[in-house]
Parts: structure tokens; sequence; C-alpha cells
């Protein structure tokens, strides 16, 4: 899996005494330092860029929370791959922007 991916991240945190946007934050901060293209949106963030890279991240962020006060998480990821070739954010989102 060579080719640009799209990989959709919602991480779900858990704490009796932060508030999970708070943590969530942390997440979406350790996305945006990653470099890769990246859309955050109301539900999920969507990231564009090599399969094995993103699931570097995807590790990052969860540690990230975790290091930001959750106790659990639920992550949950979706995956758009092409065997043909690349995968982009503006495929899907160019014509409603």
């Amino acid at each position: 899996m060579n080719n640009t991916v799209n990989i959709a991240l919602q991480i779900l945190p858990t704490s009796k005494t932060i508030h999970p946007y708070t943590i969530v934050d942390a997440a979406i901060a350790v996305i945006a330092a990653s470099g890769l293209k990246h859309r955050v949106t109301p539900f999920e963030t969507v990231m564009e860029g090599n399969y094995d890279r993103i699931m570097e991240v995807v590790k990052l962020a969860q540690q990230a929370c975790y290091d930001a006060g959750a106790e659990s998480l639920m992550t949950y990821l979706k995956i758009q791959s092409n065997g043909n070739g690349d995968v982009s954010i503006e495929d899907k989102m160019g014509k409603y922007e």
C-alpha cells in the first residue's frame, strides 16, 4: 500500500475529570504537527498520505489522549484506498468548497 490513502480517525475519550474536547484537542495537535494533509470535521479527522505514516500518527494521537488525561479510548478508523492509484480529499470534497 504505497499509494496515497485517506484514513478517517475518530477517538472517543472518557475521563471523569477532563472534558472530552480537551483530550481530543491533544490528538488533533499531533495530527496537525505530523505534516499530513488533514481535515478536522465535527465527528472525525480525515488524513491523507502514506498508509504506514498515517497509522504511526494514529498511534501517537492515541497516546496524546492518554497523556492528556483520558482513562479509556474508543478509536474508530475508516480507510479508503485504491489499488490503481491515489485517493485524495479533494476528489471527494473539492466540489463543496
